[in-house]
């Protein structure tokens, strides 16, 4: 916050604050409750402005464990655990399907058995650390939450899963939202309310994704840790990157638009053009004028780091695109065969892996969303 000004936000969002919202806001910031002023914290909360420090809440939990040909790497401790056997023989399963029907419809088989309303699902793969329910559950204390999600963390530690697993969604708590910091949240370990449901005709991936796009309301909570046991063999790794690749075209069929790369503003879309195309002093040119238009709102200084700053920053959105959707294409120039050179080998074979998953999704689905590039965010204004 920048005196009576609040700047960031899912959308990205110029916020001027009336007096009275700035005292309250300061009054929370020297640790006062709430109270009185819900409505703004509401406001500030569902745009990722500001994240809830929600009080505990004791509740009893049901556990849905769905597998196939795997024994649960744990079992937590809970008042009620359902272990769902998706048409295999796993010993010790508390539901047996006839036949396979795909991580949806097992947890949803899970979702419906279970007797409490709160029900964490856990993959087969999964191991909660000590803790991890707590931070979680305080979040239902809103009303409105229906999905909160831990950080999924590596089994075992190290590792270039360590560092880059595509299920570890960072240290930051977020409203989960497309395109936002958090823009989605795995299925491998969700605490959700028991009317939750995933749409079981995605049998091959992406209802997870599908999920939390459907549902109003989804919480990142990195406070809570929940290990997986990331696949680390070669080819195992390569084909799960295909995999989660492959799944974009079916979320995209189902929410148009938000699987899309190269989430940034026009300004710095035409900067980045200009200079992929050899025109350096035009891309800062188009800078300049973005730079010097935002001041008008922000000053000088905030207005350099936005546009100035935020445009060189932006070249990791426009590397990503480059050496993940749309790589097949920039291998074809000098210009976007740099971006190969920004990044390491092996997360070049993480990018390429992913891609082919997209192109191939694509494909299968005779869709071309999940290649076009996302619509340009533009600064929204509003008073509170």
């Amino acid at each position: 916050m920048d005196g009576d000004t609040l700047l960031g936000g899912e959308p990205f969002q110029l916020v001027r604050l009336r007096p009275e919202s700035r005292a309250r806001i300061r009054a929370w910031e020297a640790g006062e409750p709430v109270g009185d002023g819900g409505a703004l914290a509401r406001d500030l909360v569902m745009a990722n402005l500001a994240q809830p420090l929600p009080p505990p809440l004791q509740a009893k939990v049901s556990v849905v464990i769905p597998t196939r040909d795997r024994t649960p790497l744990a079992v937590p401790d809970a008042d009620e655990v359902i272990v769902v056997d998706d048409g295999s023989d796993v010993p010790g399963a508390t539901i047996r399907r006839a036949t396979r029907g795909g991580a949806a419809a097992a947890r949803n088989h899970g979702l419906r058995a279970a007797r409490n309303e709160l029900v964490a699902l856990l993959d087969s793969d999964t191991v909660p650390q000590p803790g991890w329910l707590e931070p979680l559950l305080a979040h239902f204390n809103d009303p409105l939450v229906d999905i909160v999600a831990p950080r999924i963390v590596p089994l075992k530690p190290g590792g270039y899963e360590a560092r880059r697993s595509p299920l570890d969604r960072g240290p930051d708590a977020a409203r989960v939202v497309p395109y936002g910091r958090v823009p989605f949240v795995p299925g491998a370990a969700l605490l959700v309310r028991h009317h939750v449901r995933f749409d079981e005709t995605l049998t091959s991936g992406g209802e997870d994704v599908e999920l939390v796009w459907r549902t109003p309301y989804v919480r990142y909570e990195p406070a809570a840790h929940v290990a997986h046991a990331h696949r680390t063999e070669p080819r195992a790794w390569f084909a799960r990157r295909v995999y989660y690749g492959r799944t974009a075209a079916r979320v995209a069929q189902r929410h148009p638009g938000e699987a899309r790369p190269l989430h940034v503003s026009p300004w710095t879309t035409a900067a980045w053009a200009a200079a992929l195309l050899g025109r350096p002093y035009t891309a800062a040119a188009i800078t300049a004028t973005a730079t010097a238009l935002l001041a008008r709102d922000t000053g000088p200084q905030t207005a350099a780091q936005l546009a100035a700053l935020g445009t060189l920053r932006s070249g990791r959105v426009v590397a990503d695109a480059l050496t993940r959707h749309w790589w097949p294409l920039a291998a074809l120039h000098p210009r976007t065969r740099l971006a190969f050179l920004t990044k390491p080998p092996l997360a070049i074979v993480d990018d390429l892996a992913y891609g082919t998953g997209v192109w191939l999704g694509c494909v299968e689905r005779r869709t071309i969303d999940p290649l076009l590039p996302a619509r340009p965010w533009k600064l929204a204004r509003r008073t509170l």
